[in-house]
């Protein structure tokens, strides 16, 4: 997992907001567009990013590409966050 790029994706509201939906199960990006009111454009770009970042994966089927989160690089993510509020100062 590249961090930097995890952060940088979940940085945008529209993106955490299309993790959400895919949160419910997989979808079209047709299905996914039906959730903003940006171009369809934007909403591929969105898509490009979280994948580059490995939060989604998807699979063509047919003449449709579907999306999924993969909770896993979340997960790594929300795991080095914890570290951060973890106490490293010991005490006598």
């Amino acid at each position: 997992m590249r961090l930097q790029d995890t952060m940088k994706a979940l940085a945008d509201p529209t993106r955490r907001k299309i993790l959400q939906v895919l949160k419910q199960g997989r979808r079209s990006a047709g299905e996914i567009g039906a959730e903003f009111s940006i171009s369809g454009a934007a909403v591929s770009r969105h898509l490009a990013l979280l994948k580059e970042a490995d939060l989604i994966r998807c699979q063509r089927e047919g003449k449709f590409i579907f999306y999924e989160i993969n909770l896993s690089v979340i997960q790594e993510a929300l795991a080095w966050l914890a570290q951060l509020g973890e106490d490293t100062h010991e005490t006598d």
